[in-house]
């Protein structure tokens, strides 16, 4: 029986593990769950799956946990050391989940105890690949992509040589302002913003689809994860979802991971590696669906795109840096302290300054390195939207 953990199981990447779990009656083991302000859920899926520990990440929660959890068997515990404590339990799979760079230390802890860590959470990559990747060589931990994009990538290279690869295509939904104009993105509400026209996410990642954030920091995880050059990776719009990445290689051809947009293929792909197990996921019609369209995404209309190669040229500390900027600036956005179309400008000016002064260099990254950064980023980019408001 394998033991396994889920750290964001309230989330909607989280759900849907718990999902998977829940079909495969005797096949796991969960050890720990963990999630935010919803422990009510949290409190449901520990009791349902008979995990060991339940965590939230707010201490103040604890106590309710508790009381939720009383009888069951399962530990209540909060905080982000308890959800440090709780990924250093010995697993065989681990979902990081956790949306933000806060998912980052349970993911370290988990591949050094040697855990297969499946990875949804885009921040570690981003903001220390380099860290995550040589601590689970070292272990001899895997790292398994999650994203449906890099799960479609991770498939199509599946006994292929990296070396014979020319480009790889990542596609984007164009989120919920892919057919505005761009001159009315400035006037775009924090409700718009978060409506999806093919996924049921998250409030934040919405938003992230809708700026193209979301795709930003996928290309930076392209490059961090499978060694792409920046300049072999590439980026369409592609309103249907069916399609979720391709693969060009050298002689011309490219390989196109098709599926329905539902998350528990990739996730079921990681949790059943190396093996294709049945996953109860649409099956496509293409009759039905008749066409696939594809749009170029413009980096004048998501500017986030084009930082997000800043990012890459810069290297260093810059992908912590470039995250933190644009976490502050999205909840900026979303108290309505800027606009739309100033989350961008927040990020870039953040990362200028901050590569002024010489800060985003490294020799060899460490976590406290990564946290400093984040903490100087969020400092820097929190003034910039002070700027912009007072300037309003």
């Amino acid at each position: 029986m394998r033991r396994v953990s889920i750290f964001g199981s309230t989330g909607s990447i989280g759900e849907n593990t718990v999902d998977l779990i829940a079909r495969a009656p005797g096949e796991f083991r969960v050890v720990a769950l963990s999630g935010g302000h919803n422990v009510d859920r949290l409190a449901e899926q520990a009791i349902a799956l008979d995990a060991e520990i339940a965590v939230t990440a707010v201490p103040d929660l604890k106590q309710r946990l508790a009381d939720r959890l009383s009888g069951s068997g399962t530990e209540a515990a909060a905080g982000p050391e308890a959800l440090v404590e709780a990924a250093r339990r010995p697993a065989d799979w681990v979902m990081s989940a956790i949306v933000g760079a806060a998912g980052l230390r349970p993911g370290l802890a988990a591949v050094e105890q040697g855990a297969t860590l499946a990875l949804a959470n885009k921040e570690s990559l981003v903001c220390a690949g380099e860290l995550l990747l040589r601590i689970a060589r070292a272990h001899d931990a895997a790292v398994l992509p999650v994203d449906s994009e890099h799960s479609a990538v991770f498939q199509a290279l599946a006994g292929e040589d990296i070396a014979a690869v020319e480009r790889v295509i990542l596609t984007a939904s164009g989120g919920a302002f892919r057919d505005w104009p761009i001159e009315d993105l400035v006037r775009a509400t924090p409700e718009q913003a978060a409506t999806h026209p093919n996924w049921d996410m998250g409030r934040r990642i919405t938003v992230d689809s809708a700026s193209m954030f979301n795709k930003a920091l996928e290309l930076i995880e392209t490059n961090e994860y499978f060694g792409i050059k920046p300049k072999q990776i590439e980026v369409v719009v592609h309103p249907q979802s069916l399609v979720h990445a391709l693969v060009g290689f050298r002689d011309g051809a490219l390989m196109a991971h098709v599926g329905p947009p539902d998350m528990r293929h990739a996730i079921g792909y990681a949790l059943n590696h190396p093996q294709r197990r049945a996953l109860p996921v649409e099956r496509l019609d293409l009759v039905r669906i008749g066409r696939l369209d594809f749009r170029e995404a413009s980096e004048t209309r998501w500017p986030a795109l084009r930082l997000a190669r800043e990012v890459m040229r810069l290297r260093g500390l810059a992908g912590a840096a470039f995250n933190a900027a644009k976490e502050t600036a999205l909840d900026a956005f979303l108290a309505r302290e800027i606009r739309f179309t100033d989350m961008a400008a927040v990020v870039e000016e953040t990362l200028e300054a901050m590569h002024r002064e010489n800060a985003l260099k490294c020799d060899r990254m460490g976590l406290d390195q990564v946290m400093e950064t984040d903490h100087v980023a969020r400092e820097r980019a929190a003034q910039v939207v002070a700027q912009i408001r007072t300037d309003a």
